[in-house]
C-alpha cells in the first residue's frame, strides 16, 4: 500500500506510532551518547549498543574514555573533550575505539557541547562506523559523478511524474535547461504525441513496480525539432525500505544512430525484396499493357502511393522511337494507386493519348534521358508535374508531396516514362528510392520492349497467316460450309494451321485441313506453299490418297518441316465423301438422329516423312449430316489427356446447332484452351439437298 499523504496542517507534526527504520541515518546506524561534564555517560542509545557492544546498563554512569578507549588513547581523548566543554566548539574526526569484544574499530565522531536551562554543560557525541560511512560517501560520490557526467540521461520523477532531479545529458536531449525541469511534469517538458505512450508506461511502472527496460521511443524534442531521434528508455520504481513508492528513475540512452542504421538496413532489405519481386512478377507475358501494369503493381504500395506508366505512341505503332517535331505523344498504359484518391483523376487513364508541356517531368525525361527527383513539392512544383491546373489542384488536395519521373530505356532507346508520387506516406523520396526506381524501370523497359516486339512480329505473322488462308466461296452445291482460324497467344506459335475449300468440276468440293509442325513466320510461309500445292493438285481430279502422296513428296523438299493433313472430296449428286489422312486427328461425323462419332480412318504418316502409302476411305452423307475437320489446337491442352478432350468434342456436337456457323462458335468458345498455346483451324461442312435436280457438270479426266 502507498503511504497516506499528510495534510498540510499535519506536515510539521510527527507521524503517529512507531516508524520502521528508513533513510540515510538508519543506513549509517548513527549512535548517540550524552556525557556529563566530568565525562561520565549519562545517556546511551540503542545504536550505541550495536556500535560499541555495551548494553545501556553497562555503559551509563561509566567514564566514556575508560570504557571505550585503549589506555594509550585516553589522554588525547580527555584533552579533546576538555577543549569542547571549555570552548563550545565542536570536534569531528575518527578515533580508534575498543569494542566490548576486545577488537578495535575506527569510528567517525561528531562531538558538540549542549547547555541546559540551568546553564549546565553536557557533551553530545554522534558516532558511526567509519567503514560504513566511507562506503556511503563513495556511493554518493559515484552516484553524483554518474548523474552529472554520464553521457546517458538520468532523471528522478515523483509519483505525479514531476521532475525532482535531472542530469545535464538528459536536459540536453530535451533541449530544456536542468533548472526548468524541476517541478514540471513529464508531458510539460515533452508534449509531442510520440511521448503519450511513454507516459503511460511510467504510470504502469509506478502502479506495478515492474521495471521496463530498453523501450524504444521515437520522436522530436526542442533540442532538434527538425529531425527524429530514437531513445532506449528504462524505467524503475523508487521505493523506501518499506516498499512505498517514492517515484521513478528514468534512464535514457540516445540510440538514434543505431535506429537510423536499422532503418537503413530495413530499407536495404526492402529494396532487395522489391527487386526480387520485380524480377519474378514483371514480364510474365508478352502483352504490352499487362507488362506495364505488372511494373505498377510491384511499385505500389512498397515504393510509391501512385504510379503511372506511359509509352511513346511511336514505339507502339512502329516499334521505334520517333520524337518528331513538337511535344512527344504518349499513350498511357498503366495506372496504380495504393488507395482511392483524388490524385487518380489527375492521372491520364490507360489507353488514352496525351502530350505534356515542356516543363513536365515526362517531357524532361524524354529530352535528357535522365530521371527527375523532387523531394519536396510546393505549389509551383505541383503545377509543373501536373498535366494542367485542374490536375494540380487535385494533386494538392490529395496531399502529394514528393515526386519522381524515371525514363524507360531499352536497347539504348528511350521508349517511355514512369511517374511515381507519395501522399499518405510522409517520407519524401530520396536518392536511394530513385536508384531503386531506375533499376526496376530498366528491367521493366526491356520486358515492355520485348512485348512491343512480340506485338509487331505477332501482327506480321497473323497478317501473313490470314493472307494465306482462303476466302470461303459464298455457296457450294450440296454443302453449307463454315470455317474459323484463331492464332496462338504467343507470336512464336503462330503460323502452322490452315484450311481450304476448293471448288472442283462436277459441283464437287474439296475440303482440306492441315497443320505444319513448326511456328512463326517460317511455318506460315511453309503452310502457304502447301496450301498452294494442295489447290493446284486438286485441279488434277485425283483421289485423296493420291493428292496426299504428291503433297508428301513436296513437303519432303521443305525440310525440316513436316505437316499433318486431312483431305476430302464431296460429290453432292452421289452424296458420297472420299477422305484420306496424313497423320491428322480424326474428323467427326455427325449424322442426323445419331450420336457424333470419330471416323476410324487409316491414320497414315505426316507429310514429309515418306515411304508409307495413304489410303482413301469412302462413305455416304445424307442431308443434314455434319463433317467436322479441325487441327490439334482445338482439342489439345498441356494438362488433359487427348482422349478426354476428344470426348468433350463429341459431347459439344450433340445435339447439333442449327447452323454450322453456330457450331464453329460453340466449339471455339467452350472447347479451346483459354491459354491459347496453339493456333486453331476449324472447318465444318453440312450436307444439303441440291437446289435443282440437274446432273453433274463435266469432270476432267483423272490423271496420275
Amino acid at each position: 500500500m502507498r503511504r497516506a499523504e499528510q495534510r498540510p496542517e499535519q506536515a510539521d507534526q510527527p507521524a503517529a506510532g512507531a516508524a520502521d527504520p528508513s533513510g540515510l541515518m538508519d543506513l549509517l546506524g548513527v549512535a548517540a551518547v550524552l556525557l556529563e561534564a566530568d565525562g561520565r555517560i549519562d545517556m546511551w542509545s540503542p545504536q550505541a549498543e550495536e556500535l560499541f557492544g555495551y548494553a545501556r546498563s553497562e555503559a551509563v554512569g561509566q567514564y566514556a574514555a575508560t570504557l571505550l578507549l585503549h589506555p594509550e588513547h585516553q589522554d588525547a581523548a580527555v584533552t579533546l573533550f576538555a577543549e569542547v566543554m571549555e570552548t563550545g566548539r565542536g570536534w569531528a574526526g575518527a578515533f580508534p575505539v575498543r569494542h566490548k569484544d576486545g577488537s578495535t574499530r575506527m569510528v567517525e565522531f561528531r562531538n558538540m557541547r549542549l547547555t541546559d536551562n540551568l546553564g549546565d554543560h553536557y557533551a553530545l557525541g554522534l558516532a558511526t562506523d567509519r567503514s560504513t560511512l566511507r562506503q556511503v560517501e563513495r556511493n554518493v560520490a559515484l552516484s553524483t559523478r554518474l548523474v552529472t557526467q554520464a553521457p546517458i540521461g538520468l532523471a528522478v520523477l515523483d509519483t505525479d511524474l514531476r521532475y525532482l532531479a535531472i542530469n545535464p545529458a538528459l536536459a540536453g536531449m530535451h533541449g530544456v535547461p536542468e533548472g526548468n525541469h524541476v517541478g514540471r511534469s513529464f508531458r510539460e517538458i515533452l508534449p509531442g504525441a510520440p511521448f503519450v505512450s511513454a507516459e503511460a508506461v511510467m504510470r504502469q511502472v509506478l502502479e506495478t513496480g515492474l521495471p521496463v527496460v530498453d523501450q524504444q521511443v521515437v520522436g522530436r524534442t526542442a533540442a532538434d525539432p527538425e529531425r527524429e531521434h530514437a531513445w532506449a528508455v528504462s524505467i524503475y520504481r523508487l521505493e523506501d525500505h518499506n516498499g512505498h513508492a517514492l517515484g521513478i528513475a528514468n534512464v535514457v540512452v540516445d540510440v538514434t544512430d543505431r535506429y537510423q542504421a536499422a532503418r537503413e538496413a530495413d530499407r536495404a532489405q526492402q529494396r532487395l525484396r522489391l527487386m526480387a519481386n520485380g524480377s519474378a512478377r514483371i514480364g510474365t507475358t508478352l502483352e504490352v499493357e499487362r507488362t506495364a501494369q505488372e511494373l505498377a503493381d510491384v511499385l505500389v504500395p512498397d515504393l510509391a502511393d501512385m504510379v503511372a506508366v506511359d509509352l511513346l505512341d511511336s514505339v507502339l505503332r512502329t516499334g521505334r522511337t520517333d520524337l518528331g517535331e513538337g511535344p512527344a505523344l504518349f499513350r498511357a498504359l498503366a495506372v496504380k494507386t495504393a488507395y482511392p484518391t483524388d490524385a487518380a483523376q489527375a492521372i491520364v487513364p490507360p489507353g488514352s493519348l496525351t502530350t505534356y508541356h515542356a516543363d513536365h517531368p515526362a517531357a524532361h525525361c524524354i529530352r535528357t534521358r535522365r530521371p527527375q527527383l523532387v523531394t519536396h513539392l510546393d505549389g509551383s512544383d505541383l503545377t509543373r508535374i501536373a498535366a494542367d491546373s485542374d490536375a494540380a489542384r487535385l494533386l494538392a488536395r490529395a496531399g502529394v508531396h514528393t515526386d519522381m519521373a524515371v525514363p524507360l530505356i531499352a536497347r539504348g532507346q528511350i521508349i517511355g516514362v514512369m511517374g511515381l508520387a507519395r501522399a499518405r506516406n510522409p517520407v519524401p523520396f530520396d536518392q536511394d528510392d530513385l536508384t531503386l526506381a531506375c533499376e526496376l524501370a530498366s528491367s521493366a523497359a526491356l520486358s515492355i520492349d520485348n512485348a512491343v516486339l512480340h506485338q509487331h512480329i505477332r501482327s506480321a505473322a497473323e497478317t501473313l497467316q490470314r493472307s494465306l488462308l482462303p476466302q470461303l466461296p459464298p455457296h457450294r452445291p450440296g454443302l453449307e460450309v463454315a470455317a474459323r482460324y484463331r492464332p496462338a497467344q504467343a507470336f512464336s506459335e503462330v503460323g502452322g494451321d490452315w484450311y481450304d475449300v476448293i471448288p472442283l468440276d462436277g459441283d464437287r468440293t474439296a475440303l482440306a485441313v492441315g497443320d505444319v509442325m513448326g511456328s512463326g513466320i517460317p511455318a506460315a510461309t511453309t503452310m502457304g506453299r502447301l496450301r498452294t500445292a494442295t489447290s493446284t493438285l486438286a485441279d488434277l481430279d485425283l483421289d485423296p490418297a493420291r493428292i496426299l502422296t504428291h503433297l508428301d513428296k513436296i513437303t519432303h523438299g521443305l525440310d525440316p518441316y513436316i505437316a499433318t493433313c486431312l483431305y476430302a472430296v464431296y460429290d453432292p449428286y452421289r452424296c458420297r465423301l472420299e477422305v484420306a489422312s496424313a497423320g491428322h486427328l480424326p474428323p467427326v461425323l455427325v449424322r442426323v438422329g445419331r450420336p457424333p462419332e470419330l471416323l476410324d480412318l487409316p491414320t497414315g504418316t505426316p507429310l514429309g516423312v515418306g515411304g508409307v502409302p495413304f489410303e482413301t476411305t469412302t462413305l455416304d452423307l445424307a442431308p443434314g449430316d455434319d463433317l467436322v475437320l479441325y487441327t490439334d489446337g482445338l482439342v489439345e491442352t498441356r494438362n488433359d489427356p487427348i482422349d478426354e478432350r476428344l470426348a468433350d468434342l463429341l459431347a459439344l456436337l450433340s445435339p447439333p446447332c442449327r447452323s454450322v456457323e453456330e457450331t464453329c462458335n460453340r466449339l471455339l468458345e467452350q472447347l479451346r484452351d483459354p491459354a491459347g498455346h496453339d493456333d486453331v483451324a476449324l472447318l465444318i461442312a453440312r450436307a444439303q439437298p441440291l437446289a435443282t435436280s440437274g446432273g453433274p457438270g463435266p469432270r476432267s479426266p483423272a490423271r496420275a
